[in-house]
């Protein structure tokens, strides 16, 4: 079928643009056939000119929304000076943003996500380039734990519907069946069990193969399922006593998507190991594990490395994102519109629950329409996103409008109603 035939009614990539990715581009992603050609705040315009609310960002990397000033002023400066030096030498920028990331880490907030105070730990950083690596230096991080401290334990575990990337490891990691498909066999090491259920968890640790616990405060890809506070309480006193590791991949919820800096703060919990990525550089494609110093301790020269992880461009975007996150006090915001999102969603038809933090949420439809309402609401000037054909997800630009929550809420309540 060709691209005209194939198109639908709200398609405005062009007819050469479609062929050329049909051609030469590997076909791992369904694309919507829309090119975008600017964007400011939580508004993305297309080729045409349509202007569309933003309610993805990027998978929830806009966090400052699309072209914000404070880090293209920033790009615009660094590319200027140098791009790629390597990590043989020193660079400022790199070293300012993981001092601030020591600071957010260790930022205190109560369960509502509002800040408290500090646990005064101290943080290192090792930058990558995605989530993926990130949770690829968390599990080392994690298996040299294991032959240092546990005699050599070396399984991780994990939960059920989490998703930790798409390297072989990390999805060795991921508790989803339906990635593991062709792509067996898998490392080892790796073992999943039901999220919020601490009794199966300290069932499997008891073996004393555990070198670390490997969870997402919130599930982003299998489906926005949140862990329980008092799970994660557990989870971290299980740890503490089997003197294992806590990671948390916070690669979607981090960065203020959930209200607090980072999702495990509202849980009164501190782990020992975070993965980040996404929101950290305002969709400059960017990574970072932390751990606290006497886990990063473990890793010398030689152990683990990046090309281009914390690049001088990368860490000019992050530091100007990170700065203007807490600056701004993102999380009051993110926390307001939030619950204003959760509320609109919670009265629409076809709504049976709304899960999530902030700026983070998943709403669950009462029937398999998931696909055709962000087809629909793509043509409303929606930029939408679904997982599986039933639950809708959001993670708009934290810096989205009370307004513009209203209007595209409004907007989707519309199709859900026409699709009664």
């Amino acid at each position: 079928m060709s691209a005209e035939k194939s198109k639908p009614d709200f398609a405005t990539a062009s007819d050469q643009v479609m062929d050329l990715d049909s051609s030469f581009v590997m076909h791992t992603y369904g694309r919507l056939p829309v090119e975008f050609a600017s964007g400011h705040g939580a508004t993305l315009v297309d080729t045409s000119g349509k202007e569309y609310i933003d309610l993805l960002g990027g998978i929830g990397c806009a966090s400052l929304g699309h072209v914000h000033p404070a880090v293209a002023s920033a790009l615009h400066e660094q590319i200027d000076r140098i791009w790629q030096t390597s990590n043989y030498f020193y660079d400022s920028k790199r070293a300012e943003l993981a001092a601030a990331l020591s600071v957010m880490l260790s930022t205190t907030t109560d369960e509502g996500g509002h800040e408290m105070g500090s646990t005064g730990t101290h943080w290192k950083t090792f930058f990558s380039n995605s989530g993926a690596e990130a949770n690829e230096g968390a599990i080392k991080l994690a298996r040299r734990w294991g032959e240092k401290n546990l005699d050599g334990a070396h399984v991780i575990v994990t939960a059920r519907k989490s998703f930790h990337g798409r390297t072989l490891a990390t999805l060795a990691a991921t508790g989803q069946s339906k990635y593991h498909q062709s792509f067996r066999p898998l490392p080892e090491g790796f073992v999943s069990v039901p999220l919020n259920d601490i009794y199966t968890l300290r069932d499997r640790v008891e073996r004393g193969d555990v070198c670390a616990v490997m969870l997402e405060c919130v599930q982003g890809e299998g489906g926005v399922w949140n862990a329980n506070y008092d799970y994660l309480r557990d989870v971290r006193e299980l740890c503490h006593e089997k003197n294992i590791l806590l990671i948390c991949d916070e690669v979607q919820t981090g960065f203020f998507r959930c209200g607090s800096p980072f999702c495990y703060q509202r849980s009164g919990v501190e782990p020992d190991v975070v993965s980040m990525a996404k929101g950290i550089a305002d969709g400059f494609p960017m990574g970072a594990v932390a751990a606290r110093s006497e886990v990063a301790d473990l890793l010398v020269p030689g152990d683990h490395g990046s090309t281009f992880g914390g690049s001088p461009l990368a860490s000019a975007a992050g530091l100007a994102c990170v700065r203007t996150l807490m600056d701004e006090e993102m999380g009051e915001h993110v926390l307001s519109v939030g619950r204003r999102l959760r509320h609109r969603l919670t009265a629409m038809p076809h709504v049976v629950e709304v899960r999530g933090h902030g700026l983070m949420r998943g709403a669950q439809l009462d029937a398999p329409i998931a696909t055709q309402v962000v087809e629909e609401g793509l043509a409303a000037g929606l930029v939408m996103n679904h997982i599986g054909d039933s639950i809708l997800r959001f993670l708009p630009p934290l810096v989205i409008t009370r307004d513009e929550i209203d209007e595209a809420c409004d907007r989707i309540e519309a199709i859900l109603g026409r699709l009664g």
